[in-house]
């Protein structure tokens, strides 16, 4: 059974990311599954450090776009929203140039008020690199997404 309120597809939320934060580390959706998302980004110019190993910043970054999503997914968007409240993270383990980590988010509670996600980021090899629990609020106004609406400045 599917802990989704709605279906999307990995390209909608792809294309969603456009013009973002998201789109600028190269962060990707990679897979929905019935229990969690998954996800994928590189280690390259943009998301290292100057120690030139993974920065623990890109890792969060990473973590609270795919529970961000999740969230978006698991509301009835007609009446809610999400919105991060508070996000932690242990590193494990320094990730080089010319990887990708992979990661994936699975809930941790679904509330009515607030979502607890739990997000694994692991290597290639499947070796955990970063683990993060991002909690979102469930605020009630409409959640409309319009790309076109985010103004450059």
């Amino acid at each position: 059974m599917s802990i989704w309120a709605f279906e999307a597809t990995v390209d909608e939320l792809n294309a969603m990311s456009s013009g973002s934060l998201i789109a600028t580390l190269g962060i990707e959706v990679t897979e929905i599954t019935a229990t969690s998302l998954k996800g994928r980004m590189p280690v390259d110019v943009r998301t290292t450090q100057p120690a030139g190993v993974l920065h623990g910043g890109a890792s969060v970054a990473l973590a609270e776009t795919l529970a961000s999503w999740a969230g978006y997914l698991a509301v009835d968007r007609a009446r809610f929203h999400v919105v991060g409240q508070e996000i932690n993270a242990n590193h494990i383990r320094p990730v080089s140039p010319g990887a990708w980590v992979f990661a994936e988010v699975t809930p941790a509670a679904i509330g009515r008020r607030s979502h607890v996600w739990e997000v694994r980021i692991t290597t290639e090899a499947g070796k955990l690199v970063c683990i993060s629990r991002c909690t979102l609020a469930v605020i009630e106004m409409e959640s409309s997404y319009a790309p076109e609406d985010r103004r450059s400045t």
